[in-house]
């Protein structure tokens, strides 16, 4: 993963602010949630990170290259909302495998990845069932495997989740 720096970023819909000043550091190889009441702005601060809202202004660094004209195709940047789609017909490992198989990535890596992931989770005993046999916070944290199983062909892959 690579650092995250957002300094003074503010984005203005018409008339209507809706953050104002959002400076923090996200520091490399961590992970974070924000976590605040509806309509605060959680979401206008991720989409902003992932370059599908632009910051009226402000800079966003990722690394260390700033990116706030880099459109969201190119930062690399994956994002884990709370309503995270879920195939209800697939097991875990295979829903965490997913986005990988899609890439065509070939299916040894797939299965190594899953199980680094499953297991700097903890749910390696988890990676048989089905959804619907998870409890709500399993079911979010197999959520953020998805971003975190991703490995990029880039230097870093940054992954954020709002909950």
């Amino acid at each position: 993963m690579a650092k995250v720096l957002l300094e003074n970023i503010r984005r203005r819909f018409n008339n209507v602010t809706t953050i104002e000043d959002i400076t923090f550091e996200i520091p490399d190889g961590e992970f974070w949630v924000l976590v605040d009441p509806s309509g605060c702005g959680k979401s206008t601060i991720l989409r902003t990170i992932a370059g599908l809202e632009t910051a009226t202004s402000g800079n966003l660094f990722i690394g260390d290259r700033l990116v706030n004209d880099i459109p969201a195709r190119a930062r690399d940047v994956v994002m884990v909302f709370q309503n995270y789609a879920l195939y209800r017909h697939k097991t875990v490992a295979q829903n965490i495998a997913f986005g990988l198989e899609m890439r065509k990535v070939d299916r040894k890596i797939i299965q190594e990845r899953v199980l680094t992931v499953a297991q700097s989770l903890s749910l390696e005993n988890l990676l048989d069932r089905k959804p619907k046999q998870l409890s709500g916070g399993t079911t979010f944290w197999r959520g953020t495997t998805t971003g975190s199983i991703r490995e990029s062909d880039r230097t870093s892959t940054t992954t954020i989740s709002t909950r």
